[in-house]
């Protein structure tokens, strides 16, 4: 499994807009083909800034199978409106974790 993680700098004053619109949008990522899972962290330093964590089981299940998909488009204008600037996209694998 990967991670998708998507960086996102949000207008000022168009936070909650974009809260409730990652909420609507949440079930476009969850019937998606290999979507595991979906998150959002919202940076305590810089508030207008998000982070959206998404489990895949491949990274082509998000670079093609969902960017490619009108879900995809849908997402996009669900909450494009509330981007400042282009999100910053990248993908991870876990190597290791303590607890």
């Amino acid at each position: 499994m990967i991670q998708e993680v998507a960086e996102l700098t949000i207008k000022p004053g168009m936070e909650g807009d974009f809260e409730r619109g990652v909420e609507k949008a949440a079930p476009l990522f969850l019937h998606a083909r290999g979507c595991r899972g979906i998150a959002l962290h919202r940076v305590i330093e810089t508030p207008q800034v998000y982070r959206l964590v998404v489990d895949w089981e491949t990274v082509e299940d998000h670079t093609v199978g969902f960017r490619g998909s009108a879900d995809f488009q849908t997402w996009r204008k669900i909450v494009g409106p509330c981007f400042a600037t282009t999100p910053v996209v990248t993908h991870t694998r876990q190597v290791m974790s303590f607890r």
